[in-house]
């Protein structure tokens, strides 16, 4: 602990005395507990101070004096929710409260183990959840661009097929590049082999996945450049002959899209959101969309809805004589 810390921690045990500690002295005593029993780095201690400071702020005003340590212990379920609901009319995002929140409930875990002085209802605030972001998809022309054209970016002629058979598989059947990275030889969906691709997501979850011609065609090119056939072995394979690793599909990925002029989000996940936005934008049942992503909960499939009305709109106002 520098001398300057130890000062500070002085001059605020010598201001409390026996009298009432303020909150801004218990904020203070609690930043220099993070900074010597903690070893808090300065930024975080910065960040912890910035959250406080603005709670404190808020309770100035909300009860129209300096909120005491009696205060903060006796704040109910009303001026908490208040002190969040001031945030979000400041334009403060979910996310950014949450951690406002977060900060102000260490201070108080701090406070029940050192001063006795305890809020339970901070347990019955919810944290606000941080929205999402909505998928973002390629148009369908780009789509098929990547998985008819990436090939370009490979040296050789198998690696070349190898990048066309993968890309051209997460489009065609909304696989996860780890999902399809998994797969191997035997169950390489093959010309002349009927039935669905089988697939193992998340939390071990199996699905089946019908699949188009022209990913059997694309997969069946690179087998006939695979060094090694045999039904154990990993379907993608790197240049040493293991499983082809996901950041070398990734790099993949990005120096196509530098070469097409793709935007920034053209991903290799970018190609599971088209396949979904496609479906739907087409026709397909929300429910059959969520079974061939794997997603366990409907609502997670819903965010593509908010894609496709997006979308619409956005033709909309290029299409009607009054959207200019």
């Amino acid at each position: 602990m520098s001398s300057t810390e130890t000062d500070r921690a002085a001059e605020i045990k010598r201001q409390a005395g026996d009298a009432p500690l303020s909150g801004e002295a218990a904020k203070a005593e609690f930043l220099l507990w993070l900074a010597r029993e903690r070893r808090a780095s300065p930024l975080t201690i910065e960040a912890y101070d910035s959250d406080i400071t603005g709670f404190l702020q808020f309770l100035t005003g909300h009860l129209g004096h300096e909120a005491m340590l009696a205060d903060l212990a006796g704040l109910g379920t009303a001026d908490l929710r208040g002190w969040l609901a001031a945030g979000a009319a400041a334009g403060r995002g979910n996310a950014t409260r949450g951690r406002h929140l977060s900060a102000v409930r260490s201070m108080f875990r701090y406070l029940a183990r050192h001063r006795g002085v305890a809020n339970p209802r901070l347990k019955l605030i919810a944290t606000p959840r941080a929205s999402r972001p909505l998928p973002r998809a390629l148009t369908p022309e780009q789509a098929r661009g990547v998985s008819e054209d990436v090939g370009i970016v490979a040296d050789e002629v198998g690696q070349s097929a190898r990048d066309i058979a993968l890309f051209t598989l997460l489009y065609g059947c909304g696989l996860r590049i780890a999902e399809a990275l998994a797969l191997n030889v035997r169950d390489a969906p093959l010309p002349g082999r009927e039935g669905a691709l089988r697939v193992v997501g998340k939390g071990a979850k199996e699905r089946m996945i019908p699949v188009l011609p022209v990913v059997r065609e694309a997969v069946g090119a690179w087998l006939r450049c695979h060094p090694d056939r045999s039904a154990g072995a990993p379907l993608f394979v790197g240049a040493r002959g293991g499983r082809l690793n996901a950041a070398v599909a990734q790099r993949t990925m990005r120096h196509y899209r530098q070469m097409a002029g793709l935007p920034e989000h053209a991903t290799p996940h970018a190609l599971r959101h088209s396949f979904a936005t496609h479906l739907l934008a087409n026709g397909a049942d929300l429910r059959v969309i969520q079974e061939l992503l794997g997603h366990a909960s409907l609502s997670t499939t819903q965010r593509y809805t908010a894609v496709d009305t997006d979308r619409l709109m956005q033709v909309w106002r290029q299409a009607h004589p009054k959207g200019g």
